[in-house]
């Protein structure tokens, strides 16, 4: 089976980059991405390619080069299925707020309301692939409403998980360490639709790389791998606190135990703690699926993963107001960042919300400066957490559109997130123009420590001792 025409179900942050570069290497399919979100589909149809709903180092030229020859974006969701072979679901999966397993489960409504709506629309035999991340044997339930709900269509369900790193989507996307396809292999049609996917990605993936496993196997992938990386987070982060005590560097250390072949150097970097939208939320889901197995020693050792990084946002904030004499009551404190990583405008569970939230609530006064966010993202972000008033957050809190302003009279400032151009500011120039003494909280290590001292700040990086 050679697949002519795809649609991709969701346009975020999965749905977007993915299609946009299967486009770019496979051009004699056809590519419709939907979204019920009109103003998000109009976002990836601007004439100007800096207002995409998604910044990602390299997405725009991509888009720019294939939407509307054989990329299309549209909120006409029952036309592109209809006319699709192979159905990508990439919606989210949000963690439940609601009902039983609340703050674990995950909540697969939009799932389960893309599988309808396909089984509603679809007259032809269809591929449907899971893109968006899942607990395991959700593709049983796919299967089941699809053959039950449906006009008689035969239905495949495939589990294509991503592994990208935000910041990096694009080239992790055209440079995969592994594609992962999961299928039902014991039927000639499960073979098929297996062997459907795996074609379209040997358009520029060698063939070794494409694992092929079986449905459940995919699925649990893809929690283990994010819960692999975030417990490797947690793991450098707890001995940064110990670092700090005994006088030792977390640099170093993680430079030293990062050359053994062993354990390698990624995902070793100290920081005020990891966010984005999948490592906390794949966590408790992973957490949820072992107590419901009653798997209670599992649970609660992947819960510590989760505890630690919650810990570490909770003591920088704390050291800040420590060390500003115990009060911020009143005081600016200048946040340089808000994404939770460097190269992305995404902000879902980024530490600098939870940090802001905390000093907020000691009643200091925050200016933000992120390259990339929005002030409108940002009081989306602390608005959500419902702990004050809309209003009080925006007496409380400014957005500036340039660093110095940010910095101004600032009695401290907080680094949140790791972009490069922080490196390259004028300091003596900020120093000057803050209050004095001039604290500066280095939370993702990006600073000269000699340096800053050297110009006459009183600098703090996370997991540097004394």
């Amino acid at each position: 089976m050679k697949i002519k025409t795809i649609c991709c179900i969701g346009a975020g942050y999965v749905g977007g980059p993915t299609m946009a570069v299967i486009a770019s290497k496979c051009p004699h399919i056809k590519i419709t991405v939907v979204d019920i979100n009109a103003d998000r589909i109009a976002a990836w149809n601007s004439e100007n390619f800096d207002e995409l709903p998604i910044f990602e180092p390299g997405l725009a030229d991509i888009v720019k080069a294939t939407r509307g020859k054989n990329l299309f974006f549209s909120t006409d969701i029952d036309k592109a299925i209809d006319e699709a072979e192979m159905i990508f679901i990439s919606v989210n999966t949000p963690t439940k707020t609601y009902g039983k397993g609340k703050g674990m489960a995950a909540d697969l409504k939009y799932i389960e309301l893309c599988a309808r709506q396909i089984a509603r629309v679809a007259k032809q035999d269809k591929i449907v692939v899971e893109k968006s991340t899942l607990p395991v044997r959700t593709a049983s339930a796919i299967k089941n409403i699809l053959d039950h709900v449906g006009n008689g269509v035969n239905f495949q369900i495939l589990s294509n998980p991503e592994f990208l790193a935000e910041g990096t989507a694009v080239q992790d996307l055209l440079n995969p360490d592994r594609v992962l396809i999961g299928g039902d292999t014991s039927t000639a049609t499960g073979e098929s639709a297996v062997n459907a996917l795996v074609d379209i990605y040997t358009h520029w993936i060698p063939k070794a790389q494409i694992l092929t496993t079986n449905l459940w196997s995919s699925e649990l992938s893809k929690l283990t791998a994010n819960a692999f990386l975030a417990q490797r987070v947690s793991s450098i982060n707890a001995m940064s606190e110990i670092c700090e005590k005994t006088g030792a560097d977390i640099t170093e250390v993680s430079k030293a135990i990062g050359m053994d072949s062993r354990i390698g150097p990624k995902f070793l970097n100290a920081s005020v703690g990891f966010g984005g939208s999948c490592f906390q939320k794949d966590i408790l889901n992973l957490v949820y699926i072992a107590r419901s197995y009653n798997l209670y020693e599992v649970a609660n050792y992947w819960e510590q993963v989760i505890i630690m990084n919650d810990h570490q946002k909770n003591r920088f904030s704390d050291h800040i107001v420590t060390t500003l004499y115990n009060t911020v009551s009143g005081k600016k404190i200048a946040f340089l960042g808000w994404a939770f990583k460097k190269d992305t405008n995404d902000t879902r569970m980024s530490p600098a919300i939870h940090v802001a939230d905390n000093l907020l609530s000691e009643q200091a006064k925050i200016a933000v400066f992120d390259p990339k966010v929005t002030s409108e993202r940002m009081y989306m972000d602390i608005d959500h957490l419902n702990t004050r008033t809309s209003e009080a957050n925006r007496a409380a809190l400014s957005v500036h559109n340039n660093p110095y302003e940010a910095c101004k009279n600032a009695h401290a400032i907080a680094i949140l997130t790791e972009w490069d151009e922080f490196k390259t500011y004028d300091w003596t120039r900020i120093y000057e123009n803050m209050q004095k003494p001039a604290f500066l909280f280095d939370g993702r290590g990006v600073l000269d420590k000699k340096l800053m001292e050297k110009i006459g700040f009183t600098y703090y990086k996370i997991g540097s001792g004394y």
